[in-house]
């Protein structure tokens, strides 16, 4: 306790609490005291004069409001703890930054796909780099279906909606094509193989699709080739003019006719994207006597 504060006790001078009309509690209440101590100031500097050096009243005043009407001071909270910092980073990769680009997956050669299983094949054909197609392309199409089916459908190469999907014939193009087997007794979802001679897309410097080049054809022949080994399709339908120039190359084809690849019998017949866009309804009957021949032929090669 200050030596001011126990000279106003002795003078029973001590504080006064009385809220004034009108005013805040803490205003009043600074107020009283300060009308107190100057009213006691004089006899408190006649006393303290002889006892001790004089005292200013400004100094027993700042003391009194310090000791009876300061707010409590909240607690300081404890400082936290310094987060340890992160260690600095190694440099022992630094040498990652200069090194060369690993090398390129080796490609497959013909025999090496010519041994693969239908897993093994997916799998070489989606990371396939045998021609420059890899470059440009933004996917590549397997074939779907019946892997044990007796019905191949053949066309040229994905079309932009084909590469987006990563599926062959999707869409208006997969429903026609299954509506027109339908039409002759197959069943599309189990007897029916779908892929294309070319699993990419083929871009002109425009992004505009072009016909494949020969390079390209023959470098994703032995794809083909192996589909074909592991299906053993009795019935090959080529859709599209380039389907059917392709599957036999140096061989012009004739529609309406029946050709041989291998075992399998082969009938071109249009490709159902065109067939949407046929308004006469030419092609549509003219694909329907194509179905009819691979019908019979399929029949035939039967034995029925």
């Amino acid at each position: 306790m200050s030596r001011s504060v126990v000279f106003l006790d002795e003078m029973g001078v001590g504080p006064l609490w009385r809220l004034r009309q009108g005013g805040a509690p803490e205003a009043a209440e600074a107020a009283d005291v300060a009308e107190i101590v100057e009213a006691a100031a004089a006899p408190v500097a006649a006393v303290v004069e002889a006892a001790a050096p004089p005292i200013p009243v400004a100094e027993v005043v700042a003391e009194v409001k310090a000791v009876d009407v300061a707010a409590p001071v909240a607690p300081t909270p404890a400082t936290p703890a310094a987060t340890p910092a992160a260690p600095a980073a190694s440099d022992d990769t630094a040498w990652f930054d200069d090194a060369p680009p690993p090398p390129p997956a080796r490609q497959l050669s013909d025999a090496d796909i010519a041994a693969l299983d239908w897993d093994g094949l997916t799998a070489a054909v989606a990371k396939c780099a045998r021609c420059d197609l890899c470059k440009t392309r933004k996917g590549v199409v397997m074939g779907r279906g019946d892997r044990q089916g007796d019905w191949l459908m053949l066309a040229s190469s994905p079309s932009r909606l084909e590469e987006r999907e990563g599926r062959a014939l999707p869409g208006e193009q997969g429903k026609l094509l299954d509506n027109m087997l339908k039409a002759i007794a197959v069943d599309a979802d189990s007897d029916v193989y779908i892929t294309h001679l070319l699993k990419c897309r083929p871009l002109d410097e425009g992004g505009q699709e072009r016909l494949p080049t020969e390079a390209e054809s023959a470098a994703c022949r032995p794809y083909f080739e192996r589909e074909l080994a592991l299906l053993q399709p009795r019935t090959i339908l080529t859709l599209g003019s380039m389907a059917a120039a392709g599957i036999n190359p140096g061989e012009k084809p004739v529609r309406g006719t029946v050709r041989q690849l291998g075992k399998a019998s082969v009938v071109a017949t249009f490709h159902p994207e065109m067939l949407l866009q046929d308004e006469t309804g030419k092609a549509k009957a003219r694909a329907w006597a194509d179905l009819c021949l691979a019908k019979s032929t399929h029949g035939d090669s039967h034995g029925e």
